[in-house]
């Protein structure tokens, strides 16, 4: 480890290893750091991808895919369903690909290093120049002309450089997630259970991970949980209701931010992407192409301004303006609104909403086609949901 570079990525995930090979596929030197003595672990993800959206920055590969879908059943709170054709998604190994991407990187040319922390910024002022690192005990200082932030929901760096990146507790859903096997599925269905008596404020999933296994998860409310209401209780009694012979074998806990953005996600020497910058879906809490998308335009905005030989906070804001202005952008902020809109109702209504869309032909899911689908079947919500 050197003790200065181009690029600083701190945090191993999606994001950070999409924007660690950007920089170093330009010829930038590059550094990422990963606090956890492993790639990939341990998993705090449902790992359901569109494949479109994979194989816009990595060849799908069996290696790291567990299952391909290609449709979806949404059920209501009274067990209505519906079921849409969908565009194909993967349910991820993230073990093994997040591996793979951070080998990409290291192909590329980026220097990687675990179990190394970020342990403050290093500042001249308001402009962050690199970070403390400790490594096995030692603490040393790297220097870097970008630091790009990519350390999850916790975010740690941003918030010691100066950035506000408080989650309000009703923003936050508190998510666990077991590996059932030997269960009746259907493996090309991805499902979602919607009620919020069962998952208050969020919602139960069940995606396939190939022969008679399936990630079940659940993610609620921050505030709704409480004694015999975490999101663990929640899940353990929907497994004993809907697949008692089940056979858990991994259990994985965890919180995604369902809030806005954060405010901003440029400084001066600093960028910030993913989960860090609240990137998450907040209805779905997806979150693996969003950091991999602002990662890349990350990278791709720290290698101009490296060329440039200017890395302050005006030159560094185009990363800001650009994904705001992106599909992502403003899919994030029609999820948030449509969010919003159904922690206003309640399972009765959810389930009057279910029932009127049971003959809608939805090619495909989406925010904005479920939106379109609801508002035709019930105008009353004009006023509660956003435009399609």
């Amino acid at each position: 480890m050197k003790d200065s570079y181009d690029v600083l990525v701190v945090g191993g995930g999606p994001g950070g290893a999409v924007a660690a090979k950007t920089a170093a596929d330009e010829g930038l030197s590059v550094l990422l750091i990963e606090k956890r003595p492993a790639i990939g672990v341990p998993v705090r993800c449902a790992e359901r991808i569109g494949k479109d959206s994979l194989t816009e920055f990595i060849e799908a590969d069996p290696r790291f895919i567990s299952a391909e879908t290609s449709s979806a059943t949404l059920i209501g709170p009274d067990g209505t369903e519906i079921t849409l054709e969908s565009q194909a998604d993967c349910i991820l190994n993230r073990k093994v690909f997040d591996r793979e991407l951070i080998w990409k990187a290291a192909e590329a040319g980026a220097e990687i290093q675990v179990h190394t922390r970020a342990a403050e910024p290093i500042m001249e002022g308001d402009k962050i120049c690199g970070a403390v690192i400790e490594q096995h005990g030692k603490r040393s200082f790297v220097r870097a002309k970008v630091v790009i932030a990519a350390d999850g929901i916790e975010s740690g760096f941003a918030g010691q450089a100066g950035i506000n990146t408080t989650v309000p507790l009703d923003e936050i859903e508190t998510c666990a997630q077991y590996i059932v096997n030997d269960i009746n599925i259907d493996e090309t269905e991805n499902r979602f259970h919607i009620s919020f008596a069962d998952a208050p404020g969020g919602y139960l999933w069940v995606f396939p991970k190939g022969n008679r296994c399936a990630n079940i998860g659940i993610g609620i409310r921050g505030s709704s949980s409480g004694e015999g209401q975490r999101a663990r209780d929640c899940l353990d009694r929907f497994i004993e209701k809907n697949y008692p012979e089940g056979k858990i074998t991994e259990l994985i806990a965890g919180a995604v931010s369902v809030c806005r953005p954060l405010s901003e996600t440029a400084a001066d020497g600093l960028l910030i992407v993913g989960d860090a910058a609240r990137l998450s879906d907040p209805l779905t809490g997806c979150g693996i192409y969003n950091a991999m998308f602002s990662g890349k335009l990350a990278a791709q905005t720290a290698v101009s301004a490296v060329k440039n030989g200017d890395t302050s906070k005006k030159a560094l804001t185009a990363y800001d303006k650009a994904w705001r202005e992106s599909t992502m952008g403003k899919d994030l902020a029609c999820s948030y609104a449509v969010k919003e809109a159904l922690l206003r109702m309640n399972d009765e209504t959810l389930t009057a909403v279910f029932h009127s869309m049971q003959n809608c032909k939805i090619e495909h899911i989406s925010v904005q086609n479920l939106v379109r689908a609801i508002l035709k079947e019930n105008p009353q919500f004009a006023k509660e949901l956003p435009p399609a």
